[in-house]
């Protein structure tokens, strides 16, 4: 309560990291749409080398952006990150960059901040051992200075904060929600969206939405999409997103030979359409704590195949299918051509459902800010 009785907008530190337009931003921005403003608002704390922030949007809706040195400057980072938790006296600091959290939520307990929330979204895979060392080497922090656990799925939450934690019970599992019914497939949309991108009747399309980095194996997505394509020349590769691999990826499909018939299309703030577009979702990660985007297909009735890397529980319709990595490429293309004709039937009750309905998992979320605050 403020000094004339009425009540206060929650304000939370939301610690984004580097804003490069990935997975985990757009969940959290979905949360930001759907969530009560009137009652609780976010501070989105970022990286200053960030370069996708929707500053404009956050502005309209009553959120603020501050940007601090990224957390490879540690001691700028720290010292800025107290300095900011202390000015905006926050109750809630709320980290979702996994095991780097360790960080800001030691400058957020060092600020006096009450509620300390570590979030899991990923997991991790041995072909990122770089990546891995730094991960597994601060995974023992994870529950040092956070003080509640937040993960996508139980096997994110289990990856970070360990079995006995999450069998006790004190791990909450946040759904990533979307809205789901402007997924669902719509024949119009399909049409104008594939008469944009100068699509024929008879192109089938192959498509993926992910950041270009090794986690998404665009290398491989691309290998058996050649096989495809060599077989029949009617396929084509629509594939959504941006990312430090994005060039050496091109220069691979122009060594293939397969330039013409694969589109790089950047980043995009209205996928829900361009999965109108495309014929069958593919998916071959190397590791995802959930993977939204394979919901999001299942959500436009995409028949979709991803890796047995993929958690189980992101298969929410019978079009959803899982193939190991270890598979030779032929075992990839013939589930392809198998699937890829099926009809686009909307069901998007199971989805809803399965707990992927951002109308009701922001409710969900802002209920249990309320009650930890």
């Amino acid at each position: 309560m403020d000094k004339n009785g009425e009540k206060q907008t929650l304000r939370i530190g939301m610690i984004v990291g580097k804003w490069v337009g990935g997975g985990v931003e757009a969940v959290i921005m979905n949360y930001y749409r759907h969530i009560d403003r009137n009652k609780i608002q976010f501070d989105f704390i970022c990286d200053n080398d960030s370069t996708n922030i929707p500053y404009e949007e956050i502005k309209e809706l009553g959120g603020r952006v501050i940007l601090v040195p990224p957390y490879q400057k540690l001691f700028r980072y720290i010292k800025e990150l107290k300095r900011i938790f202390k000015e905006n006296n926050y109750k809630i600091v709320h980290s979702n960059i996994n095991a780097l959290s360790v960080f800001p939520l030691y400058a957020a307990k060092c600020a006096g901040v009450p509620i300390r929330i570590a979030h899991s979204h990923s997991t991790t895979n041995k072909a990122e051992w770089k990546k891995n060392l730094l991960k597994q080497a601060l995974k023992p922090f994870s529950k040092v200075y956070a003080n509640t656990y937040f993960a996508c799925t139980e096997h994110a939450g289990r990856w970070l904060f360990g079995n006995k934690t999450f069998d006790e019970g004190k791990v909450l599992v946040v759904n990533n929600g979307i809205d789901v019914d402007s997924y669902s497939f719509n024949e119009k949309i399909r049409k104008e969206k594939r008469k944009e991108l100068n699509l024929k009747d008879t192109d089938i399309v192959i498509g993926h939405i992910g950041r270009f980095m090794k986690q998404k194996n665009h290398e491989f997505l691309i290998d058996i999409f050649n096989e495809l394509y060599k077989e029949n020349n009617n396929y084509k590769l629509m594939l959504i997103g941006q990312g430090p691999l994005q060039d050496e990826m091109k220069q691979k499909v122009i060594d293939l030979g397969i330039e013409d018939v694969v589109m790089f299309l950047g980043q995009k703030t209205d996928a829900n359409k361009y999965y109108q577009a495309m014929d069958l979702f593919l998916f071959p990660s190397l590791y995802e704590g959930l993977g939204m985007v394979f919901v999001e297909a299942q959500s436009a009735a995409l028949p979709s195949i991803a890796s047995t890397e993929v958690p189980e529980i992101a298969k929410v319709s019978d079009r959803a299918y899982f193939i190991g990595l270890d598979e030779p490429i032929k075992v990839w293309t013939k589930k392809i051509k198998e699937v890829i004709n099926q009809e686009r039937k909307v069901d998007t009750k199971r989805i809803k459902e399965a707990g992927y309905d951002i109308v009701t998992e922001a409710k969900r979320l802002e209920e249990r800010y309320n009650t930890i605050k």
